[in-house]
């Protein structure tokens, strides 16, 4: 998944300012970092999308 897409994503389900301050500050338990960090140190954008909409209880037909 291209970065653009994930952000594209994250800003339609929970809204910008929503989407922009959980990628900062919600710490992923998959990951034990932020969204942000997660994907600055590599890991694919579809991963921590699926990773926090299963933390934010996103129904499994919008992953």
């Amino acid at each position: 998944m291209r970065l653009t897409e994930f952000h594209e994503l994250m800003h339609t389900e929970f809204g910008a300012a929503r989407a922009d301050a959980m990628l900062a500050d919600h710490v992923i338990p998959a990951f034990g970092t932020s969204g942000a960090a997660a994907i600055e140190a590599g890991v694919d954008p579809r991963e921590v999308w699926r990773a926090l909409c299963a933390d934010f209880d996103v129904p499994r037909n919008r992953w």
